[in-house]
């Protein structure tokens, strides 16, 4: 399996994955105007933020965005970690794992990149399972919103 940064090639893939991530976690269907536009923003601007995919014998089988969040605190960068999706046949593989890996590697060998974050559905029990696995930590903040 390989984890790389997304290229324009994996577009399609990513936008059926989201697709079914807001189906699957929240019962959203998409509207697919939107949905691609906002994809295709990302990879005309990295600025917004960057598609990672995991490969696994020539098929993109999962993918993540990261964009980023400036610390004044610290002087540096937050990846934030969104948008995971992985094909339900590849779940409980290590797939994500390994996509955590990459990103907490590259953070590691970064003087940009000071750590990792992402935001879970309350309800979303077993991809809490996961992140607690891999080390994070859920304890630390609780996340408001507030959209249009």
């Amino acid at each position: 399996m390989q984890i790389k940064r997304a290229n324009i090639d994996h577009v399609k893939s990513i936008i059926d994955f989201q697709k079914k991530m807001a189906k699957e976690t929240e019962s959203i269907d998409l509207n697919p105007e939107i949905l691609s536009k906002g994809v295709q923003a990302v990879f005309d601007d990295s600025s917004k933020g960057i598609y990672y995919v995991a490969i696994d014998n020539n098929k993109v089988i999962a993918s993540l965005l990261t964009t980023y969040e400036w610390s004044d605190w610290r002087n540096g960068c937050i990846l934030w970690i969104q948008s995971v999706y992985v094909l339900p046949e590849y779940r409980g593989k290590g797939v994500f794992s390994k996509m955590y890996q990459h990103l907490k590697s590259m953070a590691e060998n970064s003087d940009e990149y000071l750590g990792l974050r992402l935001y879970v559905d309350r309800t979303n029990v077993k991809a809490q399972k996961v992140y607690d696995k891999i080390g994070m930590d859920g304890e630390h903040y609780k996340m408001y919103e507030w959209f249009k």
